[in-house]
């Protein structure tokens, strides 16, 4: 299975779409077999789940993602965990474990464009917690 990691830095990002990259990893019978970092293609409608379908990716990860892209990315037949935080080296092990679990969206609607607001980032919750 090929699954995308929205990156920033060392951790995941809490807005897929705001990413400067994504990790992207290949996992067959319970081994990480391959893994790339690409850049973010661009943040317009229906652009990063047309990328990430052309690259053969089956699944994403996030921290959050709106409903829009949520049904974006069902409409390439890629399932989003989202809700997820922490190191990628962290994500990639739970992967490949088979233990990843997601929750809500770390993001809320109206924490990007089409909302009537015109944001930069998103109000999720800081991950400096220690």
């Amino acid at each position: 299975m090929r699954v995308a990691i929205s990156t920033d830095g060392s951790s995941v990002s809490p807005h897929f779409g705001r990413c400067p990259h994504f990790t992207i990893v290949d996992i067959e019978d319970g081994k990480l077999t391959h893994r790339a970092l690409v850049e973010n293609p661009g943040h317009q409608p229906g652009a990063i789940p047309r990328f990430l379908a052309q690259t053969g990716v089956e699944c994403i990860v996030a921290g959050g993602m709106g409903a829009r892209a949520t049904t974006l990315f069902n409409e390439q037949c890629i399932p989003a965990i989202v809700g997820v935080s922490g190191e990628i080296e962290t994500v990639i092990s739970e992967l490949v474990k088979g233990t990843l679990v997601g929750g809500e969206s770390l993001c809320s609607p109206g924490g990007g464009k089409g909302y009537g607001l015109d944001k930069t980032e998103c109000e999720h919750p800081d991950n400096d917690e220690s």
